[in-house]
Parts: structure tokens; sequence; C-alpha cells
């Protein structure tokens, strides 16, 4: 504690003091002396209810644990269930009909839809490639995946292969004759490109060899450029743009008589800089590593240098692209997505700052203070200003009422306009499900986004009827009627409330990054179902994933689904548990094996390298993104089965000893991996054990309290270590 420094009252780590006075606060018109005063403000009128509202959360828990214990699983007493969660405040009254009020917020949350990717803001490189992704090359999107099949001949190869390069060009025409179609013939028949200039005026002309054509609807003609010999003709359908890119100078684009080089579409509308679930964030270094990525983001000094293929390579912002539209007026297009930044939720800590009694403070509290400051020198993202923070791990809207109290608070020691900071709620908790018009009631002067997290609130749902009975399989989860009906109430609500037109209602995550084939066949299900967005792993999933909404008119979907009845409760509450016998004994050792490998890829990597978000390979071998919300399901799964007798705490042991060896053989290219099965009493195979033995006691069934007490021990030891 002596190397802290005091900061009226706060006893505060010197490299975020140093961060905070030295990088964030310059140019921002907050003095040091201001934002310590605010800070030390914040955190005391804070601190009290943050402790009050977790309290709660395990009041209500223990609570609902002894209902299941005297009743069974909810199946027995729907009605009694209901009006249980009722009599103890886990249901509040529901607010009389209302419209959201948020204002200031940009385009691409308010009018445009499209792709939203997430990333882990502690990483610099990924969280450049994710800020550039607005635009993503389609030839390349389809070359590089499955989302055009790898057998026979067109295999990728080791070089280039010009049939599968010929295969990619006939799929991107049929994604022109999708979005762009001519007034007659197809893309695919072009033999020129054509910006006709006349008067000031410019026409777009399609050459065929049947003759010049227009495009079917000339209003999508949006603007053009020209730099030596390549042209670009940008065109516009559902509000979103793609680029055609003329150059016969250019490998592809001299094969093709039109001189057609690439299509580039814009992709991720909007970027979640992740503080949280796919971030590896422990103490005060960590935490400044996080700052500083999102403060270079914001003022747009952030670079990377990384080699790639024996080649040095640097990254930073893309600048945006300036054009002239057809009446020959200046047209920009941004070239970054919009940034929201994913502050953590409640429940943590952090060493980072001691209160003046010497404790921890909420971490989120520093989140919300920092990153918030730090968006004050935007350069390059909102252009009305607004600061865009995704609250997640809110149960229900006493809690969400709380983080927008804590952003007023921040608003008034920044000097900030009241509601600049906006609300993003993610829909990932079971309170705030079945609460969820009377949590956006709360936040309805800055919420700007609602999401549906299936993969944390499956994690929930397991951990919450804990004592109900025995889980399904995952598997079997995502079939389950509670979850459809979880996605439609989020939905519904949200237009009840509003959001049409105004702010996102969002959709979760496609978990299996090396699967686009199985994506693109899927995940055109989100905008249907009315949706603005949907999140993606990948800045080329976003590519691929951006077809969907050109396939979609969201606002039309929308307004199908307005009239449709909700959901009721009962089912929300409708998650079944296992018939006893249902599964044999070999589909219960299957299941846990695979749970079991994916908790240990996960893990090692989170504490041995501060890893937060990894591409783990199932039983299958399949290969899924693993954050702590994945790692949550697969744990409260297998706690789940331990406490209904499934399984023993011999036979979890003995699984977890021998999926280490699996996991072991498929990190064995990696010089920093440290194996797991030459020594079980490791701390990664054992923070690992832990999740799954002690998973039913950890609140709420969060992995972070023994994730970051693991990941400190390991990096207390590095230090004594030298």
């Amino acid at each position: 504690m002596s190397d802290y420094q005091e900061k009226s009252g706060l006893k505060v780590h010197p490299l975020l003091v140093d961060f905070i006075e030295n990088e964030a606060l310059p140019g921002t018109g907050v003095f040091a002396e201001r934002f310590w005063s605010g800070f030390a403000g914040l955190v005391g009128e804070h601190s009290v209810t943050n402790t009050r509202l977790l309290a709660k959360r395990d009041e209500l828990q223990g609570r609902i644990d002894d209902w299941h214990r005297a009743h069974g699983a909810i199946a027995g007493d729907p009605v009694g269930y209901e009006t249980f969660l009722r009599e103890i405040g886990y249901l509040v009254d529901e607010p009389a009909d209302f419209e959201i009020e948020t204002t200031g917020l940009d385009p691409e949350i308010t009018s445009l839809c499209g792709p939203q990717l997430v990333v882990p803001v502690s990483n610099a490189r990924y969280a450049l490639n994710a800020a550039n992704a607005r635009w993503g090359s389609l030839y390349d999107a389809y070359y590089g995946t499955d989302a055009i099949s790898r057998e026979g001949e067109l295999a990728p190869g080791s070089s280039y292969n010009a049939t599968r390069g010929q295969a990619v060009i006939d799929k991107a025409a049929e994604f022109l004759d999708l979005a762009f179609p001519l007034a007659k013939g197809s893309h695919r028949e072009a033999t020129a490109y054509v910006v006709a200039e006349q008067a000031g005026l410019a026409n777009f002309v399609i050459d065929t060899a049947a003759g010049p054509t227009m495009l079917k609807d000339p209003s999508a003609f949006a603007a053009y450029g020209q730099q030596g010999e390549r042209a670009e003709v940008v065109l516009r359908h559902n509000g979103l743009h793609a680029i055609l890119v003329v150059d016969k100078t250019h490998p592809i684009g001299i094969s093709q008589a039109s001189g057609l080089a690439d299509v580039v579409v814009e992709s991720a509308l909007t970027t979640i800089q992740d503080c949280e679930d796919s971030v590896a964030a422990v103490d005060a270094e960590d935490k400044v590593d996080v700052y500083r990525n999102w403060l270079g983001l914001m003022n747009g000094t952030l670079q990377e240098t990384f080699e790639k293929n024996g080649r040095t390579i640097s990254r930073k912002l893309r600048a945006d692209k300036t054009y002239t539209d057809p009446d020959g007026k200046p047209l920009t297009l941004k070239g970054r997505a919009l940034l929201l930044v994913r502050n953590v939720g409640h429940l943590m800590t952090t060493n980072a700052v001691l209160d003046t009694a010497g404790r921890p403070i909420g971490e989120g509290l520093m989140d919300a203070a920092v990153t918030a400051l730090c968006a004050m020198s935007d350069k390059v993202n909102s252009r009305t200003g607004a600061i865009y923070v995704v609250k997640p791990k809110m149960h229900g809207p006493e809690e969400v009422a709380f983080a927008c109290d804590i952003f007023a608070s921040v608003e008034k020691m920044l000097g900030l306009q009241p509601l600049t900071i906006k609300i993003g709620i993610m829909d990932e908790e079971r309170r705030t499900s079945a609460n969820l018009k009377a949590a956006i009631f709360e936040a309805r002067q800055r919420v700007f986004f609602i999401n549906t997290g299936f993969l944390d609130r499956t994690g929930d749902e397991i951990h919450t009827s804990m004592e109900a009975g025995a889980v399904l399989r995952k598997d079997d989860i995502k079939a389950a009627r509670w979850l459809q009906a979880y996605e439609d109430r989020n939905v519904l609500i949200g237009l009840a409330t509003g959001f049409s037109g105004r702010a996102q209602i969002g959709k979760g995550m496609w978990a299996r990054p090396e699967d686009m084939a199985a994506m693109l066949e899927a995940k055109v299900a989100h905008p249907q179902s009315g949706a603005n967005t949907a999140w993606v792993p990948s800045p080329t999933a976003a590519t691929l994933h951006a077809l969907h909404y050109h396939m979609v008119d969201v606002f039309e979907a929308q307004k199908v689904r307005r009239g449709e009845p909700l959901p009721p409760l009962a089912e929300l509450f409708s998650m079944p548990v296992l018939e006893p016998f249902a599964l044999s004994r070999e589909e219960i050792v299957r299941e846990l094996e695979n749970n079991a490998q994916g908790i240990l890829g996960y893990v090692v990597r989170w504490v041995q390298q501060g890893v937060g978000c990894s591409k783990v390979p199932d039983i299958n071998n399949v290969a899924l993104m693993e954050d702590r919300a994945t790692c949550r399901i697969s744990s409260q799964a297998v706690a789940n089965w331990l406490r209904h007798g499934l399984v023993s705490k011999d036979e979890v042991t003995s699984v977890f000893e021998r999926m280490a060896a699996v996991v072991d053989k498929q990190n064995e290219g990696d010089p920093l991996y440290r194996p797991m099965s030459e020594n079980f009493q490791s701390v990664a195979f054992q923070a690992a054990l832990d999740l799954a033995l002690h998973g039913a006691d950890q609140p709420s069934g969060y992995t972070e309290p023994v994730l970051h007490a693991r990941r400190a021990q390991v990096k207390a030891r590095q230090a004594r270590s030298g």
C-alpha cells in the first residue's frame, strides 16, 4: 500500500495516476484536482448502493433455491412460481406504456442496420482491425472462408486458384444482382462500369454485350471517385453502401471485361470495444493498458506494428472516404465503425484504487469515470458528441437505474452535459429479461441499445434454477422454448417502447468463427426477427453478415412484428429439467468431456497468458469462440450435474485430468504455453477445476472471481521470479 498515491482521500496506484494526469486529462479542460475530488465523490456516493444491490442478488437467489428445494422444477407449479417471484420482489410491476426519449444519437444507432463487432480493447491490433472493419472486401471474404466450398477444384491451395477466384466473382455478382439489380441483364454480363459526366451531373451506365443499361433503381448510385487507374463507384441500398472498384491494372480487374477488381462492402457499422468478458484485466497495469487503447481510439492516435508472414505491418485508424455525388457535391463516408465501449458489471472490485478504508473500489465505478474521461478526447468517433457505454450483467430495473445514476454523477464530475453518456442494456440476466420493460423505463432518457446476450443469459438461467433439477445438455438448451421466448420478448418489448428508428435492438454472437457457410445460412434470421444489429466475431464475418441487411429491410420487418403478442412469463420460465435416465452413461460422459475441454482450453490461456478471448476446439474439433460468457455456461452445466448426482466429484476431476492432455496437445505449438497434464496442481488447472466443482457457489455463476484471483496469483509469481 505504500506505493499508492493519495488523491482526495483515495489511494490510487501510481500507474493509474500517471495515465490519468499525463495522458487522459490533457486537452479535456478537466484539471487533476477536479477529477480526483469528483472521483472520490463518485466512490463515496455509490459504493454503499453497489454493495446493497449485490447482497440483494444473493438474497433473491437463496430464496429461489429454497423454493425449488420445496417445490421441485418450475413445471410442477408455474403459477405458484410466478406468484412467489412477485412476492419476493424478483418480479416488479410493469410500467404503463411509454416510448424512449433518448436524443443525440448517431445514425449508425438510429437509422442504419448492420453487423456489430465485439473485440477486446486490450489488444491494440484487434481493436484497430475492428474499428477499421466499417469496410471489407467481399472478394476476400468469399475467397478466404468456407462461404464458397473448399472441395475439389475450388480448394484454395498454396497460390491463387483462378477457378476459386471465378467462383468468388460469380458469387459477388449474385449479391450485386440482389442489392443493385440492373434494368436489363446481370452484373455477371457487365463489360464496363462507366460514370458519364455532363454539365456537372453524373450518370452511372453499365455496358453489356447486349448494349448499355442502368441500375433498376437509379437512385442507388450514390457517388464516384477516381484515383489514377482506379475508379470507385459507390452504390447504396437499405442505407448501406457497396463500392465497385474498377481497375484494369489489378490482377483481378485485368481478368474481367468490366475491370471489376473488388466489391467493397460496408460491414461493421458499430464495434463494441470491450473492457469486460473478452478481456483479462486484473490489476492497475492491465486496466491502464485497456484505458490507453480506448483513449487512442478516441483521439485517433492508436497505432500498432507487428510481424505477419515475414513482413512488418502497421495499423492505424482509417481515414474517411470522400467522393463526388451525382449532383457534383462532395460525399464523405465514415472510414471507421462507430465505437461503443463495454464497461464491466457491478460485481467486481479493483485494487487499482482503494477507498478511504483501504478497500478495493467497485471496478464498474472506475470504468464509468475513466472510459468517459477518455471519450472526452473524441476526434474521430461520434458526430453528435455522444458517449456510448454498453453495461453488462445488470440484474433487473433497480440495477439499470443504478447504472444511470452513476453515469449522471460522472457527467457532473467531468463537466459533461446531462445525458451525454448513453447506456446499452445487455439483456443477459434473467431478472432483467423478466422485467425488461421496467428496465428500459429506468433508462428511457439514455438507452441506445438492448441486446440478447444469449450466452450469459443461458449461464444465468442454469444458475438461477440450480436447485430445480439436472439441466439439459448445451445443444438441447438451444432448442428449448424459453430461449425463443426470451429472444422474441426482447424484440417485441423494444418495438413497443419506441426503439424502431431511434435505437438499436441487437442479437447475440456467432460463436463459430471458421464456419462462415453456416453463418450465412443461419444469421439472416437476426434481421428477419426485427433486430437492427447482431454480433459477429471478426471483420470477415461482419462483411458476410452485412449481406443479410441487403436481403432484409429491418424496418419493414419491425413493422410486421410490432403487432405480435408478447410471449408470457410462463414461456420465459419454462426451461425443462432432465427426466430421470434421459441420458445414457455414454452421453453424460461425452457432455462432461466437452464441457471440460472448453473450460480448460479457455481458462489455461486466461490464467497463464492473460488472454481474455480464445478460439478453442470443442470435442468434435469445431473451433468455438470462448469468452467468460461461454465459460460460464460450461462451468454452470458441470456444477449443476454435480449437484444433482449425474456425475461425481471424482469423475469430474478424472475427466478434467484426461481432457487436460487433449488441451495440451492443441496448444503444443505455443512457446508460452505450460502443459497442465504434467502438473495437476498448476494454477491454471486448479482454476478450471474450481469453476466446475464450486460453480454453484459462485455469485450468479460468474467466472470472474475465480479467474481474477488465479491470474493475479500467476502474475505475482512472475513478478517474484523476475
